[in-house]
């Protein structure tokens, strides 16, 4: 039978610092049924306190005390949300004292240092690289390419788009895509426009019953979403890259920050800014 808890991720600022790292030691416990609930901006002891009112309710209904993951600066708060009946991981708690400890100084103790603008190059750059990787979404315009880092290619629905936005959020990465049509496959060369572009190019590939499935969802019961065209599709993008030698990678089980990752190495993308 399978367990269910429920998990509270809570923050002084976002909560994404607490979700990534807390979801990240969940996924190695299986079969376990773990409810999310996320607390952003926790940042006063009457708001802790509230919050320990939602967590031990949620105890109470389930029969089990949460899990808590925490990122809490200020030692006030997170001294009252250990008032709750739960078990508490406060990720500031545990690395803190022994930095200090090692580098002999306190900590300044300062909200929002890990999501906020404090570099704001490194915040320009973030957004200068979304911007263009939108602009250059899906072979939208082709006339920036000489600016890419990276050029994502591959059949429709196979995770280009994503992956570019999350390369340019995360890292300040120039990524643009372009998708391989029927012309291409059928003739078994690169588009024109991007083959000045060769040695950009990286290739995603999936697995066609899981591209049936979102090709489905998004045109039920077309000639797009069939099996046998996206089988089709597959196997002669695959054969494409083979063929010119573009790297490429299937993503029918990789997350987007495995893609990304995977991406920057193969063609020693720098990383201009980090997460």
């Amino acid at each position: 039978m399978t367990q269910r808890r429920t998990v509270f991720f809570v923050s002084d600022q976002t909560g994404v610092t607490a979700e990534t790292m807390g979801h990240s030691l969940l996924t190695q416990f299986d079969g376990m049924d773990f409810r999310p609930v996320t607390l952003p901006f926790i940042s006063t002891v009457d708001k802790a306190r509230e919050a320990v009112a939602k967590i031990d309710q949620a105890g109470r209904d389930e029969g089990a005390r949460p899990i808590v993951f925490a990122t809490l600066v200020n030692n006030e708060v997170r001294d009252a949300l250990r008032e709750a009946r739960c078990l508490f991981l406060d990720f500031f708690d545990a690395f803190l004292g022994p930095l200090e400890q090692e580098l002999g100084q306190p900590s300044a103790h300062v909200l929002g240092r890990t999501h906020g603008m404090t570099d704001l190059t490194a915040y320009t750059m973030r957004i200068n690289a979304t911007n263009f990787a939108l602009a250059n979404d899906d072979g939208a315009q082709t006339r920036d390419y000489e600016r890419a880092d990276v050029i994502l290619i591959g059949v429709s629905r196979s995770g280009k788009t994503p992956t570019c936005v999350y390369m340019a959020l995360q890292y300040g990465a120039y990524a643009a895509n372009y998708p391989l049509t029927e012309e291409d496959l059928d003739g078994g060369r690169l588009p024109a426009v991007v083959v000045p572009w060769r040695r950009k190019l990286f290739g995603l590939t999936i697995e066609p019953g899981r591209l049936q499935q979102i090709r489905q969802e998004r045109r039920p019961d077309s000639r797009y979403a069939s099996a046998q065209q996206c089988a089709y599709e597959v196997r002669a993008a695959e054969q494409l890259f083979e063929r010119h030698g573009v790297p490429y990678l299937e993503t029918t089980d990789t997350s987007i920050e495995e893609i990304a990752s995977r991406v920057l190495e193969r063609l020693a993308i720098p990383r201009r800014v980090r997460p």
